[in-house]
This record gives C-alpha cells, structure tokens and sequence, in this order.
C-alpha cells in the first residue's frame, strides 16, 4: 500500500496542509467543500493507496489548517490556488524525498491531472476545465469529477447553515463555553447538514471535521467567508468553453446543493454525464467512498464521456 505523507506547502502564496500519494499513474487531485478540509478525502485516499495511485489533497485558503484568503473577491484567488496544485501534481520530479521508514522514494509525476472536487471544490474544478479549454491555464486537466458542485442550484445552502438554530443558540449564548460543547455542537450541525443517515457515520469523520472550528470566533469566522463568497457563486461558470469529459456525483439527499443544477451542466457540456446515488446526501466521498473512487478510476479507463439520459 502506498503510504500517505502529510506536508506543508505554498501554492500561489498559501501555505496550507498536503495529504500526498506518491504513487504511479496521472494524479488524482482532490478539492473539498465550503468549511471543510482535505480530511474529508482520508477514506477515498486510503483506496487510492490499495491501487498505488498517485493522488494529492488540500487545505483550500481560508480552510482546515490552510492560511486565510486574502482580502477581495476570493473566487479568483481559490482559482491560483488549485490551478498551482494541479501543476505541482503533473510536474515530473525526480528528487528523492524520505520515506516514513527512513528510505529515499522518487516520485515520478507528468501526464495530466483528474480533478476532483466536492461542493464548493467541485465549483473550483469546473471553472478550471473552463480555463484549460479555453487555454487560459497552464493546468493540464485531463477529466474532471465535480461532486454536487456549487453554483448550480444550491437551495440557499447558506441560508440554512447560518439560519440553523443550534448554531444560532451557540453564537448567541452570552458566557464563553468549552471548547468541547463548541465541537460537539459543530460536529452535530456537520452531521446533519452533509449526510443522509448521519448515524452510519464513522464518529471521527465529524470529530475531524470539528476540530477545524474549535471556539465560537472559529464558527463566526466561518460564516463570514460564506457571506463573503456567496454572492460570487451565483453565476461563477462559462460551460460551454468544458471540452474534456466531466462526471458529475450527486446524492439524491444532498440538502444543501439540489442535483437538479445537473441538468444545466448536462445540456452545455457534450462530454458530461450524471450519477446519482441512491440514500446518500452532500458528501458521497464520505458516505460511499468505494463507489467514489470506483466512479473515478472507471472514468479514467473510459478516457471519454457520454451524456446521461
């Protein structure tokens, strides 16, 4: 199995958090969602590693351990960023680098990328297929997965984060409350909002995810940078410029972006298709990561698309 190495580095002048496969074949490059980390991909990484794959996840800026955005429109600067870790994932470096057993280990990159991205990382992996076909990006993009991608038809997910009571009671209680009660009531909402039975969930997923948003300044923070983006994910894509073949996932329960948005993506892009799993909600890379990756790698072999009926 190839093991995962967890790292530090700057892209486009972030440092953030890597999770890195050093294995064979075009890289696997992972985007995660709106408040959340690349630890939302350690279950589809751990599946990669069986296959000896080569594949990379982040901390998008702003996000998980990653530093903050800066100021200003922010769409545009998580669209540095994920075009630079592409190019990181393709470059063909052949320096050694040590292996956890002490051992030299080269890893041998190239080829092109399959960009994968969940929600708000999904919406990042679009707008970068728009770019490589339209040959405004130096990122060598050859497929794309976009999980439940926002920007399409996303039911006001904001809304109904922001406006959940459990988190209203938290931000509004006026004594400070350990940081334990904050993770659990954090933990809870994520629980709820992400999953379709939240109760077959593995109980660190959400501790993971919480231990992100340890305090309530943490939470407030956070629902700032969704304000702040929101209005820029109302109208963020140019379909027509996608010219390589595009999977889109959805869970028929997601809550927070409605698969219907698929329909818009269907009808402007020939090379696009749709699957949609059954009892399964916003996350389908934590709730069905088997299927996950076998959608991936399957879409890899088929080296082209079909529209879905």
């Amino acid at each position: 199995m190839e093991p995962l190495f967890e790292h530090r580095m700057e892209f486009a002048g972030t440092e953030t958090r890597v999770l890195e496969l050093e294995g064979r074949g075009d890289p696997v490059v992972l985007f995660h969602g709106w408040s959340d980390s690349a630890d939302t991909w350690r279950h589809l990484l751990a599946l990669m590693a069986r296959e000896e794959r080569r594949a990379i996840a982040v901390d998008l800026p702003g996000f998980g351990t990653a530093a903050p955005a800066a100021d200003g429109p922010l769409l545009p600067q998580l669209d540095a960023f994920v075009e630079a870790v592409v190019r990181y994932a393709v470059a063909d470096i052949r320096a050694p680098r040590r292996g956890p057993a002490g051992g030299s280990r080269a890893r041998r990159g190239g080829g092109r990328a399959t960009v994968v991205g969940n929600s708000l990382g999904g919406c990042l992996a679009l707008r970068l297929a728009e770019r490589a076909g339209g040959r405004r990006s130096r990122a060598q993009v050859a497929r794309v997965v976009a999980i439940a991608p926002a920007g399409l038809d996303m039911a006001g997910w904001f809304k109904v984060v922001e406006h959940d009571p459990v988190v209203r009671s938290l931000l509004a209680l006026p004594l400070p409350l350990p940081r334990r009660a904050v993770q659990e009531v954090v933990a809870r909402v994520y629980g709820a909002l992400a999953f379709a039975h939240p109760e077959a969930i593995e109980p660190g997923v959400a501790r993971a995810y919480a231990r992100h948003h340890p305090d309530r300044a943490a939470v407030a923070r956070l629902l700032a940078s969704g304000r702040r983006l929101l209005p820029e994910l109302r109208e963020p894509f140019e379909l027509g410029a996608i010219d390589c073949p595009l999977l889109l996932i959805w869970g028929d329960r997601d809550r927070m972006v409605y698969a219907s948005g698929a329909e818009r993506v269907l009808a402007a892009v020939p090379q696009a298709r749709l699957e949609l799993i059954e009892e399964c909600g916003h996350c389908p890379q934590v709730e069905r990561p088997e299927l996950v990756a076998e959608l991936i790698l399957a879409t890899e072999r088929r080296g082209g698309g079909r529209r879905a009926a």
